[in-house]
């Protein structure tokens, strides 16, 4: 088709790259980087224990107006230890949303806990409450403060939306939502760093949020995850528990729980800063393609740019256009990506895989119908 023609052209002109390949969304390393990464190798604390570990965490802290924050060396292993946190045990319901990536999903089962599938809003490509609400109302009870399924007599122990591609969700609402049911709400905030929901950061909402520094991500670490938190005191908790649970002494081993190494490697938290002293001129960059995306689509028939939904402030972290159907979609994505230019479909819905194939839905009528049309377009930094 000639629109996907001038849709790759125009890709072009705005990376300016005539020929070349265009990544989804490449790293930029603009600002400290090496120079930390030097001064932390000079200092030989390149594991777990370092001066730029403690930054990085109250750089975030800052950022997001947590009460603590804790780093970890990826976001499903906090997005784990956060559902631990908040009470999941083996065999509880965690409802979430089917349009995700499998660490949503993965993460539930770690704790042996069972993913309910509830469908997304057509505003937010996020966890719809009216779904929310609805399934709840048809499916679950209260009793002694604990919600519990009627069909499967499991407890229903928390909720994990997902701001997806950045986009807040209807999080106040999810949250209200909660508390009326005796669930605990946990934030996957991984890829929504600089995103904000009536002028309040992503994963504040929450007992727990998350965010992921993967090397795709808005910023990197080269992997990472961070907990955010609003109770200090949990977080100081989390904290011990990432550390291996071990008690302070100068030599002695002592533990007093089963503790995870997921701790973050100085080294990794040293990228993590320098790439946080730049996030402001990221957000920056990024919000300008995405304006200069939209105005493009604005004008193009039967693609939709998907725009900050309202009351929110996006990061924007991939830009995300709706085609009229799944045959436009895969057109569009083999038209693309034979010409060099990266851009990829969203998730496969979690109830499809084999893993998840029998776990609980509501009708998943929006999911779908994104999953058909959902495309990714190169969104890194372009300055």
């Amino acid at each position: 088709m000639y629109v996907y023609t001038e849709i790759i052209r125009f890709i072009r002109e705005l990376y300016g790259e005539p020929e070349a390949f265009i990544p989804l969304h490449a790293p930029v390393f603009a600002g400290k980087e090496k120079e930390y990464l030097n001064e932390c190798i000079d200092s030989t604390f390149v594991s777990s224990v370092g001066k730029f570990v403690d930054k990085f965490e109250d750089m975030l802290t800052e950022h997001t107006k947590s009460a603590k924050s804790v780093v970890c060396v990826n976001g499903t292993n906090a997005l784990h230890l956060a559902l631990l946190l908040v009470g999941v045990e083996r065999n509880d319901e965690v409802l979430t949303q089917s349009l995700t990536f499998i660490a949503t999903a993965n993460a539930i089962s770690y704790t042996g806990a069972h993913p309910v599938f509830i469908d997304v809003d057509k505003e937010t490509m996020g966890l719809s409450p009216e779904k929310m609400k609805i399934w709840l109302k048809e499916n679950t009870f209260v009793k002694g403060n604990e919600c519990f399924n009627k069909r499967t007599g499991r407890r229903i122990k928390a909720c994990v939306p997902m701001h997806t591609f950045g986009h807040p969700v209807k999080i106040e609402d999810i949250a209200e939502i909660c508390n009326k049911y005796h669930i605990e709400l946990v934030e996957d905030a991984a890829e929504s760093i600089g995103s904000f929901y009536k002028g309040k950061h992503t994963g504040t909402f929450g007992k727990v949020g998350v965010l992921s520094f993967n090397g795709n991500k808005t910023i990197t670490a080269g992997g990472g995850g961070m907990l955010l938190f609003q109770d200090e005191k949990l977080g100081a908790y989390a904290k011990h528990l990432t550390t291996q649970a071990k008690t302070p002494h100068r030599w002695e081993f002592v533990h007093d729980h089963i503790g995870y190494n997921y701790r973050m490697p100085n080294i990794n938290a040293a990228l993590g800063c320098a790439q946080m002293e730049n996030l402001d001129k990221i957000l920056s960059d990024k919000r300008e393609t995405a304006m200069k995306y939209k105005a493009f689509f604005d004008v193009v028939e039967d693609i939709d740019f998907f725009d900050e939904p309202d009351n929110c402030r996006s990061n924007f972290w991939l830009n995300t256009i709706i085609l009229k159907d799944k045959e436009a979609r895969d057109e569009f994505l083999q038209r693309s990506n034979n010409n060099n230019v990266m851009t990829r479909p969203v998730w496969t819905l979690m109830n499809k895989l084999p893993m998840f194939a029998d776990c609980q839905t509501d009708d998943l009528t929006s999911s779908k119908w994104f999953e058909e049309r959902v495309v990714n377009l190169p969104s890194s930094v372009r300055k």
